[in-house]
């Protein structure tokens, strides 16, 4: 595990070509959120850019069978930004990447029961707006080089609610998994203190690596990547996951050591679960 201080500009190009399997990550989103470190509110054009910087090195990094999921959220009055970056990366005569696919990261929903009753799951941040709902989503964009890299799509499937489509299909083999399909919810784990638990004011679950990291399907043996590091969710999904080569980088220190005592708390967490010979 490599946890790394600096910015990813600098660092990136040290790193040796074709070394990373996947690479997830969630930049600064360029809406004018309160970082330590860095400042949030670039022109468009600078900021697309810049992305386009990182995302080269980020190409040259991955092998040829890579993937890239990346996380990028919008603001109820600039919905088009994640869409610009993502043609920013995809579109023109040499595109950086190919869209394989896209996902929802559904923060929050609300469903009618079959009694009529209507529940709503997950937490989300309101808004007081007379023109915008609440915005309960991001996007999860899975950028690859070819736009042809297998995935292990029922690693991060779900039961059949009917068993009888168990034998039915004959693509299941036998096994009661199918396909979760691209809309993924997955709310915020419940906390204290912010100021303790969650310093970051942007930052995705664990459970949200874990779903790429069970779709690249690689196990134990994956190289993981993530450039843009924050408080360390990817590097928790990692140990969570059982994947030991991790390459982490943040430029803020403070959001850098709260990544490494969560680490910290995750491998000793993990240290005493094993099982151990009498």
């Amino acid at each position: 595990m490599h946890l790394l201080h600096g910015d990813c500009l600098d660092i990136l190009p040290t790193l040796r070509a074709g070394s990373f399997d996947l690479v997830v990550t969630s930049p600064p989103y360029n809406l004018g959120i309160g970082y330590n470190s860095f400042k949030d509110t670039a022109p468009r054009g600078e900021y697309l850019a810049w992305c386009q910087s990182w995302a080269a090195e980020i190409k040259r990094v991955m092998t040829d069978d890579a993937s890239f999921f990346l996380n990028v959220g919008a603001a109820p009055a600039n919905p088009l930004m994640p869409h610009q970056l993502l043609l920013a990366l995809t579109d023109g005569p040499d595109p950086l990447f190919i869209l394989q696919n896209t996902f929802h990261w559904i923060k929050s929903v609300t469903i009618e029961t079959p009694r009529g009753e209507h529940v709503s799951a997950g937490h989300f941040k309101p808004i007081n707006s007379k023109r915008f709902v609440n915005d309960c989503h991001e996007y999860v964009f899975h950028l690859t080089k070819s736009g042809s890299v297998p995935l292990d799509r029922r690693a991060a499937g779900v039961p059949y609610a009917d068993k009888s489509n168990i034998a039915r299909w004959g693509h299941t083999g036998g096994r009661d998994l199918r396909c979760r399909g691209n809309n993924w919810f997955i709310p915020y784990e419940t906390i204290q203190s912010r100021d303790k638990e969650r310093p970051h004011p942007a930052t995705f679950p664990v459970a949200l690596v874990s779903q790429c990291l069970l779709l690249h399907g690689k196990g134990g043996s994956t190289r993981l990547l993530d450039p843009f590091l924050g408080i360390g969710s990817s590097a928790v999904a990692a140990c969570r996951n059982g994947i030991s080569s991790f390459t982490g980088i943040e430029l803020d220190a403070h959001y850098l050591q709260t990544a490494r005592q969560r680490l910290q708390a995750e491998q000793t967490k993990t240290a005493s679960e094993l099982p151990f010979d009498s």
